[in-house]
């Protein structure tokens, strides 16, 4: 009897939006018209995640793409942008957020409206950042700015400035400029966080982890520095 090996392909799938700048990804969460301004002031271009769509045209900004299972798009919506432009994904073993995030290609995505409301749809999108770490992505919060740490990073923050760190898995880091510098601590979630660290006198934090599984939290008084830092960051490829 003949002897079959299987051979697996590993298929790669059109990315459906590609941006050499900055792009705005819209959630369905809370979104306010100051964070529309913010996201504006760094891009041209909007995406939208399934009923995001509608919080878009409710603050007057509407998406080039939308994104999504459509479950919670509305008609008008669907409306507003040309039929080539609606990218229905039915799988339901991905979040609307997951489907964009791995479907869109810029340097940075800045994600409005994935944060509050539902507990369980934020810590869903925390996930996500984790999954895609090879996408850079802002998720922009009603008091805060949070991104997956990259390998290396350096910010600039005023002494005293908050500075949390909350691990996905686990994880290790060094760091320098912080209150309490969290070198040889081995971190996850069911054991020691980085929660209400400091920025010490240097106004000036080294970041460095050794896997793809931290979060980093700011006030959102920052982002326009957090951004500049995420840019000239490495990545996780």
């Amino acid at each position: 009897m003949a002897r079959f090996q299987k051979r697996y392909i590993k298929v790669i799938m059109p990315v459906i939006v590609h941006s050499d700048e900055p792009i705005a990804l819209i959630g369905g969460g809370r979104v306010t018209t100051q964070d529309v301004a913010w996201a504006r002031k760094h891009c041209k271009i909007l995406v939208a995640a399934d009923g995001g769509a509608d919080r878009a045209l409710e603050l007057e900004w509407v998406p080039e793409t939308i994104i999504g299972d459509f479950d919670s798009l509305s008609t008008r919506a669907q409306a507003s942008v040309s039929a080539d432009r609606l990218f229905q994904i039915s799988e339901q073993d991905s979040t609307d957020f997951d489907k964009c995030l791995r479907n869109i290609e810029a340097p940075l995505i800045l994600g409005l409206g994935f944060t509050g409301r539902r507990i369980d749809h934020t810590l869903a999108a925390f996930s996500t950042l984790s999954v895609r770490a090879g996408k850079r992505c802002l998720l922009l919060s009603e008091e805060e700015v949070i991104f997956l740490a990259p390998p290396s990073i350096t910010l600039d923050l005023p002494n005293g400035c908050a500075f949390s760190l909350y691990p996905l898995g686990r994880v290790e880091g060094r760091s320098e400029g912080l209150v309490w510098p969290i070198d040889g601590i081995p971190m996850q979630p069911d054991g020691r966080v980085g929660t209400s660290n400091r920025v010490d006198e240097t106004g000036r934090v080294a970041l460095a982890v050794d896997a793809p599984k931290m979060l980093v939290i700011v006030p959102r008084a920052h982002a326009d520095q957090v951004l500049e830092s995420c840019l000239a960051s490495s990545s996780w490829g």
